[in-house]
């Protein structure tokens, strides 16, 4: 999934809806979108996601969350199956009030291993034969953020996702996500996919519309046919509360512990 693109700014409305109801929103969307090339790879059955979310000993970011903080950011390393030849990509999202900005890079699994380590940025991490500019810059401020909170790997967050977008661009983006589980990542494993997992209660198909720019008319249409109720689904919040997770080993990382690290600035 080296070559999926990510707008640099979007919004993401959450919404929760039967089964039924998910089928048919599918079939509505279907004049206006088509599947994403991974749905169409795992035979229209949706596709395993799973992010390794990254948090200080305080679980500062866990905070934010469920404070509503409206500008705060999330880390998290994101991959798609056990092989460890494969990559594995930094994520940095952040929200901005409403709006969503998110940077990605894709390293090698050994890459991911020295950042959650706290090792200092190093370029041989990226994956792949070309490196471009953009990869890099977020490349430098996953560590940078990891070094400012003191984050750590924390906790695996895993589901299955069917993901519908424009033809002509991923400028818009529909995705129906089930089967939320979550692990607890122990320090200096290889990143997998939870063994043991905790199964966090959901309301329903986790319905996301996501677009950039303005709200699209058909979007309203969908909205008002199916008397969608926007509504938060904190994924990363409901695995740590799953899982009973309370804080985390107030280890050094860089030069940080973690609950110093969440008073920093």
């Amino acid at each position: 999934m080296a070559g999926q693109s990510l707008q640099s700014s979007r919004f993401e409305y959450k919404y929760y809806v039967t089964e039924r109801v998910a089928e048919e929103i599918t079939r509505f969307i279907s004049s206006y979108l088509e599947p994403d090339e991974f749905l169409i790879r795992f035979g229209g059955i949706g596709y395993p996601v799973c992010s390794l979310y990254l948090d200080n000993s305080g679980l500062l970011l866990y905070d934010q969350t469920i404070q509503g903080q409206k500008n705060r950011f999330k880390l998290r390393i994101r991959f798609y199956d056990d092989d460890q030849s494969n990559p594995a990509f930094l994520e940095i999202k952040k929200r901005e009030t409403d709006v969503i900005k998110k940077k990605r890079a894709a390293v090698s699994r050994e890459g991911a291993k020295q950042i959650l380590a706290g090792a200092p940025i190093d370029v041989g991490y990226l994956y792949g034969s070309k490196i471009s500019s953009k990869q890099f810059d977020a490349l430098n401020e996953f560590c940078y953020l990891r070094d400012k909170i003191g984050a750590q790997g924390c906790t695996y967050v895993y589901y299955h996702r069917q993901a519908y977008v424009s033809p002509d661009s991923n400028a818009v983006r529909v995705t129906f996500d089930r089967q939320l589980e979550g692990g607890i990542y122990i320090p200096g494993t290889d990143l997998e996919i939870p063994k043991n997992p905790a199964v966090p209660k959901l309301d329903g198909v986790v319905l996301e519309l996501k677009f950039t720019d303005r709200f699209p008319l058909w979007m309203h249409e969908l909205s008002d046919i199916f008397e969608l109720q926007r509504t938060s689904v904190p994924k990363y919040v409901k695995c740590v509360e799953a899982l009973g997770v309370k804080s985390l080993p107030d280890e050094k990382l860089m030069g940080f512990t973690g609950r110093e690290a969440g008073r920093a600035e």
